[in-house]
């Protein structure tokens, strides 16, 4: 095989982002090169190696059901699964898979390898090539030179980074991999604006230097359920798994008073890191300081690999120096004795702010190139992988001259994910959370096939095996749905009787299984259970049918309220704003209006609508503007015809 010099898209960097982004292309049918500096770590987990959660997995929910890899790969490596907030409502129900690390990486790269129309260059990118504003290739550091119609950066945290243990610091990135210095040394050059972000990752420890005996183990689900709708219905891929459990133990006082007396040595309090880090995912220096009187801050022992004796530690990032990391560590009940293998850091990085992409995550300076990962401000493989798949769709369909491909916020967590980097920004890590989602009732995790398959098939990045089995699933919903709705109940001494029998009180009035199963006491196995035994219609036992009748039929009434107030929301993404629009001009809006939509560029009355900064007056005007601006174009339209007959 000759590998070619001219590809339709090149990915840059093969992160959860540029795997995605990668196969996703490749898929499509576009001629795709993935390159990255180590082909033997793709999809590195270089911190916490999990996926999923609230938020996060309705993300590898919604990857899967267009045709992404994640999910798929999330099941066949998991050491355990969870299901998460069931003691909630289905809104801010989610799954959380541990995953073996190294077996997912391995997985990943067969993926790659086995991929049609997909090549891969190990090697380091330096630059681009751009002429007029258009990118049209890249420059590697060993001088070699690939051209492309399209590129997608996708290099993590590699920018410009630097690793800090206390005091001593140096560039590099995860992995011990080196640090990108003259590609971000280019975009910024070519007039991209670049700030400067700061996470970390806890210390990993051999696993028989723990003592579980004083841990509180926390299990996994077996019943759980899966990620992908692959693994549900493609039974190859199903499979029984005995899952490692996690443990859980506490950091205390002598933890707490040992950071407080070292407080200097953190590289983000003594100023050496001048990057703003995670909110929702702290060092532990930032708990003890931001929460003095907190005794206690939980720490999860979790299994990294089932080839590994490292266990990682979930709660504890750190950028203090390593003798005090062991010091620190022996603080805590069940690490008394406990032996480092890595030591923790923090890490600095260039990303650069999302305002300066449009809605396709193509760049708003340089036609052609997308940013995609964290480049763009956010954390996670999660929203990595969203944004690769987001980006190579689009880069895609430009090659072929088609329509965009852009999910409304309304219709994903990943439109959600999308718009608010695009719209507002980010000015700290972003990651994704159910409550960052307006309509998170209508876009569940278990829905996520019903609402996107159909798109992802179109696209031609789901399969036909696949979208038969979705079909069908639609189908017997549907028929489940006319069973319960459909088989009535009369208020005789028969109904009654098997009613009381079974601790439920009678009926007054004529009523359909669908109205018992709204009843608080009342579930879909319950129901199941009675449904023969008033005369009624067999009920579906599978779990992703039961599962998706039982919440629309129980939440009926709050999805037609959401669905209602989804419906006005979209009356405003549908009035487009005109690309070429003279924001200053309209001086009926405030002057930080007018900057801050000069800035963004909103496509829509919608979008403009969630710009920090533009009030709702600022909204109102501008859509008497749009109003008055169609009713003029229409009135010529008119007379123009009018002229020609």
């Amino acid at each position: 095989m000759t590998q070619p010099d001219s590809f339709q898209v090149i990915v840059i960097g093969a992160g959860h982002a540029g795997c995605e982004a990668a196969i996703a292309s490749a898929k499509m049918g576009a001629d795709t090169l993935l390159i990255t500096p180590n082909l033997d770590h793709p999809a590195l987990m270089a911190c916490n190696p999990s996926l999923g959660g609230p938020g996060k997995g309705h993300l590898v929910k919604e990857i899967d059901a267009l045709g992404g890899v994640m999910g798929m790969l999330g099941d066949q490596y998991s050491l355990q699964m969870r299901r998460l907030n069931t003691g909630k409502g289905p809104a801010v129900q989610a799954l959380r898979a541990q995953i073996d690390k190294n077996a997912y990486q391995r997985g990943m790269k067969h993926l790659l390898e086995s991929q049609p129309n997909l090549y891969l260059r190990e090697g380091a990118v330096e630059s681009l090539l751009v002429e007029n504003n258009r990118v049209k290739g890249i420059f590697t550091r060993h001088g070699s030179t690939f051209y492309a119609e399209k590129a997608i950066l996708c290099a993590g945290v590699y920018l410009r980074s630097e690793i800090f243990i206390g005091h001593y610091h140096y560039s590099g990135g995860p992995g011990n991999q080196n640090s990108s210095q003259g590609l971000a040394e280019f975009l910024v050059d070519l007039g991209f604006q670049a700030e400067r972000l700061k996470t970390g990752t806890p210390p990993r420890v051999y696993s028989d230097s723990v003592n579980y005996q004083v841990l509180t183990p926390v299990e996994g689900e077996p019943d759980a359920g899966f990620f992908s709708s692959k693994t549900v219905y493609h039974k190859e891929l199903e499979k029984e798994f005995e899952q490692l459990p996690c443990y859980l133990t506490y950091t205390n006082r002598n933890t707490h008073e040992l950071i407080q007396d070292n407080i200097n040595f953190a590289p983000i309090y003594s100023g050496l890191i001048k990057g703003k880090g995670p909110r929702y995912c702290p060092s532990i220096e930032d708990k003890v300081v931001k929460f003095p009187d907190r005794e206690r801050h939980p720490i999860f022992i979790e299994p990294e690999s089932k080839e590994s004796c490292e266990m990682y530690l979930q709660g504890i990032s750190t950028g203090l120096p390593e003798e005090l990391q062991q010091e620190l560590l022996r603080s805590i009940p069940g690490l008394e004795q406990v032996v480092i293998t890595r030591p923790a850091y923090a890490i600095e990085y260039d990303y650069f702010p999302p305002t300066q992409l449009y809605p396709t995550l193509e760049t708003k300076i340089i036609n052609g190139l997308f940013f995609a990962g964290q480049v763009n401000g956010t954390t996670g493989y999660e929203e990595a992988a969203a944004q690769g798949l987001m980006a190579s769709i689009n880069a895609v369909l430009q090659c072929r001259g088609e329509t965009p491909f852009i999910l409304d916020r309304t219709e994903a967590y990943i439109g959600v994910l999308i718009d608010d980097l695009v719209t507002r920004g980010v000015t700290e890590p972003y990651r994704m959370f159910t409550s960052r989602c307006e309509y998170r009732l209508l876009l569940r995790h278990d829905n996520a096939d019903l609402r996107l398959t159909e798109k992802g098939f179109e696209l031609g990045l789901v399969d036909q095996k696949s979208y038969h089995n979705f079909k069908e699933k639609q189908r017997l919903i549907e028929e489940e749905k006319d069973k319960v709705h459909n088989y009535r109940l009369t208020p005789k001494s028969s109904t009654n009787a098997i009613l009381e029998e079974n601790g439920f009180p009678p009926i007054s009035q004529p009523q359909t299984l669908g109205d018992l199963l709204k009843r608080p006491e009342m579930n879909y196995e319950l129901i199941t259970y009675l449904s023969p035994l008033l005369g009624g219609p067999v009920l579906s036992q599978r779990r992703e049918i039961v599962s998706e009748v039982e919440t629309q039929i129980k939440y009926e009434g709050y999805i037609s309220r959401q669905e209602a107030s989804l419906n006005q929301v979209s009356r405003m993404e549908a009035k487009k704003i005109p690309p070429d629009l003279d924001y200053k001009s309209l001086t009926n809006l405030s002057i930080e209006s007018r900057q801050k939509l000069e800035e963004i560029r909103p496509q829509t009355l919608g979008q403009a609508s969630r710009i920090e900064g533009v009030t709702p007056a600022d909204v109102s005007a501008l859509a008497l503007y749009l109003e008055r601006k169609r009713r003029v174009k229409d009135k010529d339209s008119i007379q123009n015809r009018r002229e020609d007959s």
